[in-house]
């Protein structure tokens, strides 16, 4: 039996002379926390809504639980849950009835419903706020509510488009904690997020979109190999001779060098020991210097790399 949960293939979305989905393919296996990157108008949300069978699509196939997707395939989606970037709570509701109103959509049981919604106030950390309606909550207890409202009903799938914007640090590390202990339980988790740290966090693989094509896909470290840049060194230093810039330049492994505003940085393409090699230049020309410090590539390095545009600069 196949552990694959989502394959799209070939799938292409047009809108009048704008190709939005350009013969994209994924595969997600089951127990994966998948990262979707890109930019607004890379094409991640009309994936998922193609995905979810809300738009159709001019070309290709998209199977998920090995069962092909349409907008009558009501057992799949009953499997599914989503929380989407807008908040989608009814206001005359409080948050005990409005987890119930959607857990109710799925489960029709009410001994077992009224179960369902107990765990996920708890899961959420509601437990407090059962009682209040919706404008009574802080933004960051909004977004808790959101999320119980689509995982109430114990969904195999669960998808998330930018579950963290505009919250609070105590909340954002809750619901990071959330959707860990959600995949730990059996859930595979579709992650979309501009805040690139939050997918180096708790994503097993990541794909990067950009113009409606798959452009890179791995772990993240496969994602971080695939670039030049493996090493940045930056050392604080005043005066630095011209010959002594140029050794640094020509070390092993050095693909660039920049010295401004009192500070040296050195980007390096592999190899070991690059930081030993540089501090052996300054101290065999007996040069003082401040403060030193080296960073490995962040994913942000690797969309910068790979789109030429650093992703949240692409943001709208």
């Amino acid at each position: 039996m196949s552990n694959t949960v989502v394959k799209i293939k070939d799938l292409v979305k047009r809108y009048g002379d704008l190709i939005a989905l350009d013969h994209f393919s994924l595969e997600i296996e089951q127990g994966e926390i998948f990262g979707l990157l890109g930019p607004n108008g890379s094409g991640k949300t009309t994936t998922i809504n193609c995905l979810l069978s809300l738009l159709s699509f001019d070309k290709g196939d998209i199977e998920i639980f090995g069962k092909k997707m349409t907008p009558v395939s009501y057992d799949i989606k009953k499997e599914i849950g989503i929380i989407m970037q807008n908040v989608a709570v009814f206001e005359e509701l409080t948050v005990y009835e409005n987890i119930d109103y959607f857990c109710g959509l799925y489960i029709t049981d009410k001994a077992k419903r009224r179960a369902c919604v107990e765990e996920a106030i708890k899961f959420v950390g509601l437990e407090d706020f059962r009682r209040f309606y919706p404008k009574k909550l802080s933004g960051g207890l909004l977004r808790r509510l959101n999320i119980a409202c689509g995982i109430a009903h114990k969904p195999k799938l669960i998808i998330l488009d930018e579950p963290t914007v505009a919250v609070d640090p105590q909340s954002r590390n809750r619901i990071l904690e959330g959707i860990q202990q959600l995949n730990r339980d059996g859930a595979t988790v579709i992650y979309t997020s501009h805040y690139m740290e939050e997918v180096e966090q708790i994503c097993t693989r990541i794909a990067i979109m950009d113009k409606g094509r798959k452009v890179a896909e791995g772990t993240k470290d496969e994602l971080k190999r695939m670039i030049k840049n493996t090493e940045t060194i930056t050392i604080e230093i005043l005066e630095l001779p011209e010959k002594v810039y140029g050794e640094i330049s020509s070390l092993p492994h050095v693909y660039d060098t920049s010295h401004s505003d009192g500070k040296l940085s050195v980007y390096c393409s592999g190899g070991k020991h690059n930081l030993t090699r540089v501090l052996d230049v300054l101290q065999k020309n007996e040069l003082g210097f401040g403060r030193v410090y080296t960073e490995l590539p962040t994913l942000n390095d690797v969309f910068l790399e790979i789109t030429g545009t650093a992703l949240r600069d692409k943001e709208d």
